[in-house]
């Protein structure tokens, strides 16, 4: 819901509102916030709120380390599952320098800013996801345990499935914050969940999937259970993705249409997205544990698309009107939703300015496919070394990024990369970094 600064005001006062959280990520997805009084709104809106940059990680170093938060009133929402006498309230923030100018890691503004390119050559992107999770039990004192909360499978019912209460509360709590919940499941690892939530504007769609997730680990806790979004957190079985379903309206008219009849915009807008998928993967799959998830369990490994095809890179539902879309299979819950979306919308938009052409469908089961099929597609990344020396050596991605920005994250990546090799046990590197974290 959209609010304007003097109704935001008016609301906290006649609310009970007595803690506003400011709200951010870091380079790498992870949300970060402050808490202000009520007292301090009026200039958190005018001035902001200082922070120091040079404890985020990928943020700034400490010899210019000042930033400031401005609260984006549009995205006002009352924590739920926090007291409701003293209420705590959250608001998204843009990052700004001391002389107000966009920071430059700021991974929201850079949506907005290829939110206003596709606007600029007249489509409105929307985006939906579907994210899945696995629900871990806890210790006496609240610490997980590597011990799924239930043995059951895709699309079970109680009493095998032990979940179902946990994700009732769940999307109640989303409603709550105004986002619509459509679906809630049993996935097929034991302990695996997934609740699909409506589709939105892109930026709201990465608010809320940052949301979501603080909801999911909240009510979790709440629950004593631990909420895991790693990738693959058990090797042998399914791991967790994150669908991502892109489409674009003109003139108020959703140009992905039904069946197999594509419009040629569409068509090239598809056509760059898999063009760079490659390139993109660093930042798509953004731990070292992403990789073991491609190539099983309906995780694709090759660049390829078909129609509803969940062996696919990319597949086209069987879905008409507002909902027909291309579905992103590769990306995983560990990605910073705004530097992901952005870098999505700027390879759409690059294949429908060069009205790219889109191959052939593939038709097959990839996870079966003959060897002759297989190896004329190009293969995904194997390992994030692998998927950050493509990205480091793309013209695509140094035009879409900020040399300052992609300079940051690579260098943490590779960090991320020489302690990986140097572990004696990747399975321990996976629990030790990742599994506490994500």
């Amino acid at each position: 819901m959209d609010h304007t600064i003097q109704e935001v005001l008016e609301f906290v006062r006649d609310n009970d509102v007595k803690f506003i959280r400011l709200a951010f990520c870091d380079l790498f997805g992870t949300q970060k916030n402050i808490s202000i009084m009520p007292d301090q709104l009026e200039r958190a809106f005018r001035e902001g709120i200082s922070f120091d940059g040079s404890n985020i990680r990928g943020f700034c170093g400490v010899e210019k380390s000042d930033l400031f938060l401005i609260p984006d009133a549009a995205t006002l929402s009352v924590l739920p599952w926090r007291p409701q006498q003293g209420r705590v309230v959250r608001f998204y923030c843009s990052i700004k320098n001391p002389d107000g100018t966009p920071y430059v890691c700021d991974t929201r503004h850079i949506l907005k800013s290829a939110i206003k390119r596709c606007e600029t050559m007249g489509y409105l992107p929307k985006a939906g996801t579907e994210c899945e999770f696995y629900l871990f039990k806890t210790d006496e004192d609240g610490n997980p345990v590597f011990q799924t909360h239930d043995e059951a499978g895709y699309f079970d019912i109680a009493p095998l499935d032990k979940g179902e209460n946990v994700r009732r509360e769940i999307c109640l709590c989303l409603e709550e914050m105004g986002i619509t919940p459509e679906s809630s499941h049993h996935e097929s690892g034991p302990g695996q969940n997934e609740i699909d939530f409506k589709y939105c504007d892109l930026l709201g769609t990465a608010d809320n999937l940052l949301t979501f997730k603080s909801v999911v680990k909240a009510i979790a806790a709440r629950n004593g259970l631990y909420a895991s979004f790693m990738p693959k957190p058990i090797s042998f079985e399914s791991g967790s993705g994150l669908h991502i379903n892109l489409s674009l309206s003109q003139n108020g008219k959703n140009i992905f249409l039904s069946g197999e009849q594509h419009n040629p915009v569409a068509e090239s807008f598809m056509a760059g997205i898999m063009e760079h998928a490659a390139e993109m993967t660093a930042f798509l799959n953004p731990i070292q544990n992403s990789y073991e998830r491609f190539g099983s369990f309906e995780a694709p490994k090759y660049v390829s698309w078909s129609h509803q095809n969940r062996s696919q890179l990319v597949r086209i539902p069987a879905q008409a009107g507002e909902k027909a879309r291309m579905e992103l299979r590769s990306p995983d819950p560990s990605l910073n939703p705004y530097l992901a979306f952005a870098i999505l919308l700027h390879a759409g938009l690059d294949g429908i300015e060069q009205s790219a052409a889109l191959t052939e469908a593939v038709d097959v089961n990839l996870f079966t496919a003959d060897k002759t099929i297989i190896n004329k597609l190009t293969a995904l990344p194997g390992s994030l070394e692998e998927a950050i020396r493509i990205a480091s050596s793309s013209s695509f991605i140094r035009k879409t990024l900020n040399p300052a920005l992609l300079e940051k994250y690579f260098l943490i990546k590779k960090e991320e990369v020489l302690a990986f090799d140097k572990t004696a046990n990747k399975e321990d590197f996976y629990k030790q970094i990742y599994f506490k974290l994500i």
